[in-house]
Protein backbone atom coordinates (compact mmCIF):
# COMPACT_ATOMS: atom_id res chain seq x y z
CA UNK A 1 0.00 0.00 0.00
CA UNK A 2 2.40 2.51 0.86
CA UNK A 3 4.76 1.37 -2.36
CA UNK A 4 1.73 1.83 -4.45
CA UNK A 5 1.34 5.63 -2.77
CA UNK A 6 5.36 6.46 -3.29
CA UNK A 7 5.20 5.13 -6.79
CA UNK A 8 1.94 7.04 -7.87
CA UNK A 9 3.69 10.09 -6.42
CA UNK A 10 7.09 9.73 -8.70
CA UNK A 11 4.61 9.30 -11.31
CA UNK A 12 3.14 12.04 -11.02
CA UNK A 13 6.24 14.22 -10.38
CA UNK A 14 7.89 12.47 -13.70
CA UNK A 15 4.51 13.36 -15.55
CA UNK A 16 4.80 17.36 -14.53
CA UNK A 17 7.96 17.57 -15.35
CA UNK A 18 7.19 15.73 -18.61
CA UNK A 19 4.32 18.58 -19.21
CA UNK A 20 6.85 21.52 -18.00
CA UNK A 21 9.37 20.32 -20.69
CA UNK A 22 7.31 20.71 -23.16
CA UNK A 23 5.82 24.01 -22.23
CA UNK A 24 9.05 25.15 -21.49
CA UNK A 25 10.19 24.29 -25.26
CA UNK A 26 7.45 25.73 -26.68
CA UNK A 27 7.44 29.95 -25.19
CA UNK A 28 11.29 29.27 -24.69
CA UNK A 29 11.84 31.38 -28.13
CA UNK A 30 9.81 34.49 -27.50
CA UNK A 31 10.38 34.70 -23.38
CA UNK A 32 14.42 34.63 -24.49
CA UNK A 33 12.81 37.31 -26.74
CA UNK A 34 10.84 39.64 -24.00
CA UNK A 35 13.78 38.68 -21.11
CA UNK A 36 16.18 40.19 -24.04
CA UNK A 37 13.82 43.67 -24.52
CA UNK A 38 13.53 44.22 -20.75
CA UNK A 39 17.23 43.73 -20.22
CA UNK A 40 19.20 44.42 -23.10
CA UNK A 41 22.45 42.18 -22.75
CA UNK A 42 22.33 38.49 -23.86
CA UNK A 43 23.94 36.95 -20.99
CA UNK A 44 21.35 38.84 -18.09
CA UNK A 45 18.80 37.37 -20.39
CA UNK A 46 19.69 33.96 -20.32
CA UNK A 47 20.07 34.81 -16.72
CA UNK A 48 17.19 36.18 -16.31
CA UNK A 49 15.24 33.36 -18.25
CA UNK A 50 16.55 30.71 -16.52
CA UNK A 51 16.13 32.03 -13.46
CA UNK A 52 12.58 32.41 -14.25
CA UNK A 53 11.98 28.58 -16.11
CA UNK A 54 13.79 27.72 -12.35
CA UNK A 55 11.20 29.22 -10.21
CA UNK A 56 8.22 28.60 -12.71
CA UNK A 57 9.29 25.03 -12.27
CA UNK A 58 9.76 25.09 -8.50
CA UNK A 59 6.03 26.27 -7.93
CA UNK A 60 4.63 24.20 -11.34
CA UNK A 61 2.04 22.81 -8.85
CA UNK A 62 0.67 26.40 -8.77
CA UNK A 63 -0.29 26.88 -11.87
CA UNK A 64 -3.63 27.19 -13.18
CA UNK A 65 -3.54 25.00 -16.90
CA UNK A 66 -6.58 26.69 -17.95
CA UNK A 67 -4.65 29.67 -18.70
CA UNK A 68 -1.67 30.57 -21.16
CA UNK A 69 1.36 29.40 -19.85
CA UNK A 70 3.19 32.18 -20.96
CA UNK A 71 1.11 34.74 -19.52
CA UNK A 72 2.25 33.04 -16.15
CA UNK A 73 5.88 32.85 -16.80
CA UNK A 74 6.36 36.46 -17.84
CA UNK A 75 4.30 37.27 -14.37
CA UNK A 76 7.19 35.39 -13.07
CA UNK A 77 9.57 37.19 -15.37
CA UNK A 78 8.16 40.51 -14.13
CA UNK A 79 9.06 40.03 -10.47
CA UNK A 80 12.36 38.76 -10.68
CA UNK A 81 13.31 41.64 -13.32
CA UNK A 82 11.89 44.31 -11.24
CA UNK A 83 13.62 42.67 -8.20
CA UNK A 84 16.90 42.65 -10.08
CA UNK A 85 16.85 46.65 -10.98
CA UNK A 86 15.90 47.39 -7.60
CA UNK A 87 19.05 45.25 -6.59
CA UNK A 88 21.09 47.09 -9.16
CA UNK A 89 20.19 50.55 -7.74
CA UNK A 90 21.12 50.04 -4.68
CA UNK A 91 24.65 48.51 -5.82
CA UNK A 92 24.35 51.64 -8.12
CA UNK A 93 26.34 49.42 -11.11
CA UNK A 94 28.00 51.59 -13.50
CA UNK A 95 29.42 50.84 -17.03
CA UNK A 96 33.20 51.19 -17.66
CA UNK A 97 32.79 52.48 -20.81
CA UNK A 98 31.39 55.62 -19.75
CA UNK A 99 33.79 58.74 -18.85
CA UNK A 100 33.86 59.37 -15.16
CA UNK A 101 31.63 62.51 -16.07
CA UNK A 102 28.87 60.44 -17.33
CA UNK A 103 28.83 57.72 -14.91
CA UNK A 104 25.71 58.68 -13.54
CA UNK A 105 23.94 58.07 -16.99
CA UNK A 106 25.82 55.23 -17.76
CA UNK A 107 23.67 52.35 -19.43
CA UNK A 108 24.99 48.94 -20.41
CA UNK A 109 24.09 47.66 -23.35
CA UNK A 110 24.54 45.09 -25.82
CA UNK A 111 27.25 44.27 -28.44
CA UNK A 112 25.47 43.23 -31.99
CA UNK A 113 28.61 41.53 -32.49
CA UNK A 114 28.76 39.14 -29.34
CA UNK A 115 25.70 36.89 -29.54
CA UNK A 116 26.12 33.31 -29.71
CA UNK A 117 23.05 33.25 -31.57
CA UNK A 118 22.89 35.88 -34.22
CA UNK A 119 19.87 34.59 -36.30
CA UNK A 120 18.03 34.77 -32.98
CA UNK A 121 19.17 38.38 -32.03
CA UNK A 122 18.41 39.88 -35.61
CA UNK A 123 14.57 38.44 -35.15
CA UNK A 124 14.03 40.34 -32.05
CA UNK A 125 16.13 43.57 -31.75
CA UNK A 126 16.21 46.63 -33.89
CA UNK A 127 19.25 48.79 -32.01
CA UNK A 128 17.65 52.31 -32.11
CA UNK A 129 14.17 50.56 -30.97
CA UNK A 130 16.12 48.45 -27.71
CA UNK A 131 18.06 51.21 -26.80
CA UNK A 132 15.12 53.62 -26.64
CA UNK A 133 13.50 50.91 -24.68
CA UNK A 134 16.33 50.66 -21.90
CA UNK A 135 15.79 54.37 -21.77
CA UNK A 136 12.71 54.10 -20.30
CA UNK A 137 11.05 53.38 -16.85
CA UNK A 138 11.20 49.71 -16.36
CA UNK A 139 7.32 48.92 -15.50
CA UNK A 140 6.54 51.14 -18.57
CA UNK A 141 9.09 49.11 -20.89
CA UNK A 142 7.41 45.80 -19.44
CA UNK A 143 4.09 46.95 -20.71
CA UNK A 144 5.13 48.35 -24.22
CA UNK A 145 7.36 45.02 -24.22
CA UNK A 146 4.51 42.66 -23.92
CA UNK A 147 1.84 45.00 -25.50
CA UNK A 148 4.05 45.57 -29.05
CA UNK A 149 6.43 43.04 -28.80
CA UNK A 150 4.32 40.50 -28.15
CA UNK A 151 0.88 41.78 -29.17
CA UNK A 152 -1.05 40.13 -25.59
CA UNK A 153 -4.24 42.03 -24.77
CA UNK A 154 -4.41 44.84 -22.19
CA UNK A 155 -6.29 42.40 -20.19
CA UNK A 156 -4.06 39.94 -20.09
CA UNK A 157 -1.32 42.38 -19.70
CA UNK A 158 -2.99 43.66 -16.60
CA UNK A 159 -3.10 39.83 -14.96
CA UNK A 160 0.49 39.51 -15.80
CA UNK A 161 1.78 42.72 -14.13
CA UNK A 162 -0.79 42.02 -11.19
CA UNK A 163 -2.67 45.50 -12.33
CA UNK A 164 -5.50 47.28 -13.56
CA UNK A 165 -6.27 47.63 -17.00
CA UNK A 166 -6.22 51.16 -16.69
CA UNK A 167 -2.73 51.21 -15.60
CA UNK A 168 -1.69 49.26 -18.22
CA UNK A 169 -3.25 51.44 -20.65
CA UNK A 170 -1.30 54.72 -18.73
CA UNK A 171 2.17 52.73 -18.82
CA UNK A 172 1.62 52.09 -22.35
CA UNK A 173 1.00 55.09 -23.09
CA UNK A 174 3.78 56.57 -21.25
CA UNK A 175 6.34 54.26 -22.41
CA UNK A 176 5.58 54.86 -26.02
CA UNK A 177 6.01 58.91 -25.35
CA UNK A 178 9.46 58.16 -23.86
CA UNK A 179 10.48 55.77 -26.66
CA UNK A 180 9.34 58.71 -29.12
CA UNK A 181 11.22 60.93 -27.43
CA UNK A 182 14.37 59.25 -26.74
CA UNK A 183 14.29 58.54 -30.37
CA UNK A 184 13.54 61.54 -31.91
CA UNK A 185 16.80 62.99 -29.36
CA UNK A 186 18.77 59.71 -30.60
CA UNK A 187 17.82 58.77 -34.40
CA UNK A 188 15.54 61.79 -35.92
CA UNK A 189 16.66 60.36 -39.36
CA UNK A 190 13.79 57.54 -38.30
CA UNK A 191 11.83 59.31 -35.99
CA UNK A 192 11.22 63.31 -36.93
CA UNK A 193 9.06 64.98 -34.76
CA UNK A 194 5.85 64.35 -36.93
CA UNK A 195 5.74 60.59 -36.55
CA UNK A 196 2.98 58.95 -34.35
CA UNK A 197 3.36 56.94 -30.89
CA UNK A 198 3.51 53.89 -31.96
CA UNK A 199 6.30 51.79 -33.44
CA UNK A 200 6.74 48.28 -34.58
CA UNK A 201 9.11 46.52 -32.19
Amino acid sequence: MVGQFIRSLTESREQRAAVFDQMMEQSYRPAFGVAYRLTGNHTEAEDLLQETFVRAFRFFHRYDQSLPFTSWLYRIMTNLHIDRMRKKHRLKTISLDESPANASEARDVADPHSFADQSLMDSTLEEPLQMALLATNPDFRMAVVLADVEGLPYEEIAQIMETSVGTVRSRIHRGRRQVRTYLMAHYPEICPNEEPEVFAL
